[in-house]
């Protein structure tokens, strides 16, 4: 079974950067699109960034735009999210997930057809 495990998370001020890893085992990271989620709370899961298995097409949402950037090394199955200009709404818990497409894939789309996760990571941002 796939595993994503997480690394990074913590406490940081506005406008601080932190940084995000998602390392995944035991299965061909060329074939996965990688994208990254949080849940704020009283608020419902959203999409973040994705990226296609080549590593070469992103997707972000609005809310993120310009100040997260996603990356994908397939050399060492390896995903990160570089969050930087963090505002207190940034605060929740973040978690990687993997569509596995069974392609190396040129695309990614942020949508819940994700079925691997990490086990999360919290991240606060402080005023």
């Amino acid at each position: 079974q796939l595993q994503l495990v997480q690394s990074g998370g913590g406490l940081v001020h506005s406008g601080g950067s932190l940084t995000l890893s998602c390392v995944a085992s035991e299965f061909k990271f060329d074939y996965l699109n990688l994208a990254w989620f949080r849940q704020a709370p009283g608020k419902e899961r959203e999409g973040l960034a994705c990226i296609s298995g080549n590593g070469e097409s992103t997707t972000y949402a609005d809310s993120v735009r310009g100040r997260f950037s996603i990356s994908k090394d397939n050399d060492n199955s390896v995903a990160t999210l570089q969050m930087n200009n963090m505002k207190p709404e940034d605060t929740g818990v973040y978690f990687c997930a993997a569509d596995p497409t069974g392609k190396v894939t040129d695309w990614c789309y942020l949508h819940d057809e994700h079925y691997y996760w990490g086990q999360g990571a919290l991240v606060t941002v402080s005023s």
